[in-house]
């Protein structure tokens, strides 16, 4: 078990944190001490919890020495020894290393891959997935950029979703998406097997990503629709080009200055993930176990119509759901592969 000076430490510190950010500071102090304290929030709760379960424990087996009050204490303390182990559970999970970026919003990028008009129009179906997902879960999803065909599919979308704990439930989703059905294009009946991938990077503020201007190359142009038919006469979309590493964003809302602002944020978070997956592979040989690793040359999931199943291949978890599921009900799947995830970091902490 946790030994209990470190959780001292950790009510210490949280205690400190709480007077901190009482007393007179900058903006900027705060918003730290802010980000500190709410992230030590949780780990500190479940440590009070963990302590006062343990003097419970305490309290109640000194009650067997006093004669009146023994029956009451051999009632109570299996009930309160079995409580033990499953906050010492808790209490693990809660000091598990944490993703700095599990708190950011996310940028969501989808491209179709093999499999021509169905795979873009698949491509539509997973953003239409995601935009239910984050109405459900309360968070705001934001289109910067959408490329679609001319029966509807989606060649690129580019999405911004912020709210409540949105990196840390969607950096799972990042890989190949694969699904098997008739096409609405198929005339014969036959069932096609095509994909889509997906992109699920954390947003980087402007501290995180210095970007200098000569890095950069920034063309504005007319924004265009499906089939590239001109939406509007204005050149208010814009293209930006970084030189170092030849990454291309587009943005082609109406106004050209929200354009930029979202592109330089699609920019950052790309070059924040191409370093966070840097440093990753410095640090191990990415863990083969892990999920979630953010390769999108992955297949992580399969999405199979005729049967209605949808199976992820990183746990073997097969769901027959898969209406409520493209209906943005993610729950299940996500709450599986975080256990999944949380299991893999636990064996590895106490290997």
């Amino acid at each position: 078990m946790v030994p209990l000076d470190k959780l001292a430490q950790i009510t210490q510190r949280f205690e400190f944190l709480e007077a901190r950010l009482n007393a007179p500071a900058t903006p900027a102090e705060i918003a730290a001490l802010s980000r500190e304290y709410s992230g030590l929030k949780p780990v500190a709760d479940q440590v009070a919890a963990y302590r006062t379960a343990l003097d419970d424990v305490a309290e109640a087996e000194g009650w067997l020495a006093d004669p009146e009050m023994k029956a009451l204490a051999e009632e109570e303390l299996p009930r309160l020894r079995a409580r033990i182990p499953e906050m010492e559970q808790a209490l693990r999970l809660a000091l598990l290393p944490k993703d700095a970026a599990d708190a950011r919003p996310a940028i969501l990028e989808i491209r179709p891959g093999t499999g021509g008009e169905e795979a873009a129009l698949f491509a539509g179906d997973l953003l239409r997935m995601y935009q239910r997902y984050a109405e459900t879960m309360g968070w705001r999803f934001d289109l910067l950029d959408l490329t679609q065909t001319e029966l509807g599919g989606v060649k690129e979308a580019v999405a911004r979703i912020e709210g409540e704990g949105v990196f840390a439930r969607l950096k799972y989703e990042s890989g190949v998406h694969r699904v098997q059905r008739v096409p609405e294009t198929e005339a014969g009946g036959r069932i096609h097997t095509s994909a889509a991938t997906v992109a699920v990077l954390p947003e980087a503020e402007e501290v995180d990503i210095d970007i200098p201007t000569s890095d950069i190359r920034i063309d504005t142009m007319r924004a265009s629709g499906a089939g590239g038919q001109h939406v509007n006469t204005t050149d208010s979309a814009v293209r930006i080009t970084h030189l170092p590493t030849g990454i291309v964003v587009t943005s082609s809302e109406k106004s050209q200055h929200q354009n930029r602002a979202n592109a330089m944020a699609v920019l950052r978070a790309r070059l924040y993930e191409a370093e966070r997956d840097r440093l990753a592979s410095e640090r191990a040989d990415s863990r083969k176990s892990q999920v979630g690793s953010g390769d999108r040359s992955e297949r992580i999931r399969t999405y199979n119509f005729p049967q209605g199943r949808l199976t992820d291949h990183r746990i073997n978890l097969t769901l027959y759901a898969l209406a409520q599921v493209m209906n943005g009900d993610l729950t299940e799947v996500i709450d599986a592969l975080i256990a999944h995830d949380q299991a893999a970091k636990l064996a590895e902490m106490e290997g």
